[in-house]
C-alpha cells in the first residue's frame, strides 16, 4: 500500500492551529516546522493545485501562495510567447 506525502509530514500530530495563524507575521513556528518537513514541496503542490486559502502550506502562507501562482502564471504566459514567435 502506497503512503500518502501527508503520512511523511512534519506537521503529524502537532497541534493544527499552529498552521493557521491569524497574520503572516505570526506564520514564523509553522514554516520553522515546514523547514525541515520531507514533504514541504508536495505539500505546497497539494495547496496550490486545491487552492487552500487558509494557514501556513509547505512553507507558504496564503499571501505567498498566491504570488507563486501569479509568477507561475507569467512565466508559462511568456514561454507560450517565445513558443509562438519561434
Amino acid at each position: 500500500m502506497e503512503r500518502s506525502w501527508a503520512d511523511e509530514a512534519a506537521c503529524r500530530g502537532l497541534d493544527p492551529l499552529i498552521f493557521y495563524p491569524a497574520t503572516d507575521e505570526e506564520a514564523e513556528e509553522a514554516k520553522a516546522v515546514c523547514d525541515v518537513c520531507p514533504v514541504r514541496e508536495d505539500c505546497l503542490e497539494h495547496a496550490i493545485t486545491n487552492r487552500e486559502h487558509n494557514g501556513v502550506w509547505g512553507g507558504a502562507t496564503e499571501r505567498e501562495r498566491q504570488r507563486i501562482i501569479r509568477r507561475r502564471r507569467r512565466q508559462r504566459a511568456m514561454a507560450s510567447t517565445s513558443v509562438a514567435v519561434n
